[in-house]
């Protein structure tokens, strides 16, 4: 595994090493079927592409909706998302980019970088308190990918 998630100025970064390949993370980063298995109880897409749109949803929390900025196959996967429920994306999205580096003959490294929060709307304390949110989001969320895919 790796460290916890770090706040530095408005974005979150965080790295894990994964005893899997790349095609294999790349897998359970795009399929709606393996992302419910980490992240989410549900999962869609209208299509794997740049403008694609779709949404991440949790039970507890509602549905969270996205929209793809980036697909770079086995390197990386960017795509805007809402920070709270909602039905479509607006002002208190942000931004996450996956990127997905070889680390030794059958490992991964993933990093997971979360920008945006320094626009939302709401004022310091508020973007304050959805940066720690999604920080201990990210820890939790990387981990059960790790885990996930190294049964």
């Amino acid at each position: 595994m790796s460290d916890r998630a770090r706040i530095t100025g408005h974005q979150i970064a965080r790295t894990v090493r994964i005893a899997v390949p790349r095609a294999r993370v790349w897998e359970a980063l795009t399929d709606p079927d393996q992302l419910t298995e980490w992240f989410g109880d549900g999962a869609g897409f209208t299509a794997l592409e740049v403008g694609g749109t779709g949404s991440i949803d949790w039970d507890d929390y509602g549905s969270f909706p996205i929209e793809f900025t980036e697909i770079t196959p086995l390197e990386a996967l960017g795509f805007r998302w809402s920070g709270i429920p909602a039905d479509q994306l607006d002002e208190y999205s942000t931004h996450v980019r996956f990127t997905l580096a070889d680390a030794g003959e059958d490992a991964t490294d993933v990093t997971v970088v979360e920008t945006g929060f320094e626009t939302i709307p709401g004022g310091t304390r508020y973007r304050r308190d959805r940066l720690e949110q999604n920080r201990e989001g990210w820890d939790v969320e990387l981990d059960e990918l790790a885990i996930y895919l190294e049964g």
